[in-house]
């Protein structure tokens, strides 16, 4: 292999792929970047054996060939390059030459026949959805993160689906760590031509995918053959799902009789970003005490001391005291852009709903702490 490359074209795909080449996996080859030359450039390939990602770039070749190199080590050249062409040529025994004028690398590479496979799929119907679409999907779920121990797949994955409710048709994405549970749609304009069920997907595959969605462009979705795959013009990525059984979501988002409390969003997030200093992994929950038209947040921490401060609301009910996890509350009013939310409460035993108050495609629910 003998080709030129671009530095401008190349900086931000090795950036990307580095969440993938870095993950530790059983086989040493997977911290390398694929590197093949085609008719018109080159193609990309990395993977940690779950997610796979090939894509398409410019570049001049002058001499065919595939080499295997550390993907770390050449971003970082690439990244301190002080030209923009950059000339990268295979010597012997997989070593790497990589050099323009007075700079010169050699790089040992790995035998390009010992990386795996990607998953070739066809036949899949694809959706075309707007890349920024997905990429608030994925990030109204994927804040939610997963306990590193824990392996159940519907802590560490987040379910999608595809619904037909009357005359919409909706894509669903639902994350849950056990004690909050976040929804997100997003009412599909097209008719579906796709398998109904839901599906698993892994949220550190998520990580990965929305480093490569641009705001401004279309993508496809899609999956078949147990993989969830992602498209733009030139660039896909491939997800292994996880197989299991995603939790019946539909019994937990049911507000039933609740009092309706409407509070200022910036109001309110700053008020427990206040009361979340005396936060700590020995006592997290702060009491919330509802009555009329007043909310009155208490924390306290018998190491550090006590803090309580009260804000204005809009709530008609009785008295209602109760505990919760309030980093749980400030990463859900992140997800929020109206100026106000609307929270749903029953009791001191039940779950509190958060939506915003014009935006009812974003649900977040969150359990109460017992103390």
């Amino acid at each position: 292999m003998k080709i030129t490359i671009n530095k401008n074209d190349i900086i931000n795909v090795l950036s990307n792929i580095q969440g993938l080449t870095n993950r530790k996996s059983s086989l040493v080859i997977t911290e390398t970047v694929l590197i093949k030359t085609t008719d018109s450039g080159i193609e990309l390939t990395a993977t940690d054996l779950e997610t796979g990602f090939f894509g398409s770039y410019p570049a001049i070749v002058e001499k065919q060939g595939i080499i295997a190199i550390n993907a770390k080590k050449l971003y970082e050249i690439v990244k301190e390059f002080p030209t923009s062409e950059i000339h990268i040529n295979e010597i012997e025994n997989h070593w790497v030459e990589i050099d323009n004028n007075n700079i010169n690398y050699h790089i040992v590479g790995m035998n390009p026949e010992d990386f795996p496979k990607i998953p070739v799929i066809d036949d899949i119907s694809f959706l075309e959805v707007e890349s920024s679409i997905i990429k608030k999907m994925i990030d109204n779920t994927i804040f939610i993160g997963s306990v590193s121990d824990d392996k159940r797949v519907h802590i560490n994955g987040i379910y999608f689906e595809y619904i037909k409710k009357e005359d919409q048709n909706i894509l669903r994405m639902v994350s849950t760590d056990g004690n909050r549970l976040s929804l997100v749609d997003c009412i599909y304009d097209k008719k579906f031509n796709v398998p109904q069920q839901g599906i698993i997907i892994p949220k550190k595959s998520l990580i990965e995918v929305n480093k490569f969605l641009d705001k401004e462009e279309t993508i496809q979705i899609g999956n078949k053959d147990n993989h969830f795959i992602v498209k733009n013009k030139s660039e896909t990525i491939i997800i292994r799902l996880f197989e299991g059984e995603f939790p019946k979501y539909s019994e937990i988002i049911v507000k039933g009789d609740t009092n309706k409390i409407i509070i200022n969003r910036k109001t309110f997030l700053n008020m427990l970003k206040r009361m979340s200093i005396l936060y700590s992994d020995n006592y997290k929950a702060v009491m919330f005490n509802f009555n009329k038209d007043k909310l009155m947040i208490t924390a306290t921490n018998p190491d550090v001391g006590e803090s309580k401060e009260d804000i204005d609301i809009d709530y008609k009910g009785g008295k209602i005291e109760t505990a919760f996890n309030p980093k749980f509350f400030i990463e859900t009013l992140n997800m929020i852009d109206d100026d106000d939310i609307v929270l749903y409460i029953t009791d001191e035993q039940k779950p509190c709903f958060i939506e915003g108050n014009k935006d009812k495609q974003f649900l977040s629910v969150i359990m109460p702490m017992r103390i």
